[in-house]
């Protein structure tokens, strides 16, 4: 495990998971949200008895048990986790220099896959016109619920931009994706690139 929580860390969360109401025991869950992209950030949360996941990687402390979600483990790498005393109380930080990092390959999963895409060959084109587009969610169907902003929210040629750009690029880069579908609420014009 290539995460390092150090000391005063431990000794801080062992605190924190001292004060909470788990009988039956309770450890850290890390892992990272939207890994791989601009947005990612890397989280620590409690983890009572029963509640970590399939493919968790375990690590035994001296106080406690830190459970790593196995699909952020390539961007938790050299991750660390430190605490500073200070006269305020504290501050717990983490730093994860790969979290942001794409890290794709054929094993990945669908949605990694899919956000390596917006981020790396969709978006810096909408960028020049001030937009952006997010996965919002993979429907049972392979469609993909995509929200635009920015620029693009309100514009009149996102329909195009689309069929014509972002379904296509996801569908030829993503075999697994059978098309897209926009929630995004277009009847706000205000930031539109093209009215």
């Amino acid at each position: 495990m290539s995460v390092t929580i150090t000391e005063s860390a431990q000794g801080y969360l062992k605190e924190l998971l001292e004060k909470q109401d788990a009988p039956e025991g309770i450890g850290i869950r890390m892992f990272v949200s939207s890994p791989g992209t601009p947005q990612a950030e890397t989280c620590i949360a409690y983890c009572r008895t029963g509640e970590e996941q399939e493919g968790d990687e375990i690590v035994e402390y001296s106080e406690f048990k830190a459970y790593f979600e196995g699909r952020s483990l390539a961007f938790l790498e050299d991750a660390k986790v430190d605490y500073a005393a200070d006269k305020m109380g504290g501050q717990l930080t983490i730093r994860a220099p790969n979290s942001k990092m794409p890290q794709v390959n054929d094993d990945s999963p669908l949605e990694d896959k899919v956000n390596y895409v917006l981020y790396n060959d969709i978006n810096p084109g909408l960028a020049s016109h001030g937009g952006m587009v997010e996965l919002m969610q993979i429907a049972d169907d392979g469609f993909l619920v995509l929200k635009f902003g920015g620029g693009c929210q309100g514009c009149s040629a996102v329909d195009m931009t689309l069929k014509q750009g972002v379904e296509k690029t996801l569908m030829e880069k993503v075999p697994e994706v059978k098309g897209v579908r926009d929630v995004t609420d277009h009847s706000d014009t205000s930031n539109a690139y093209y009215n």
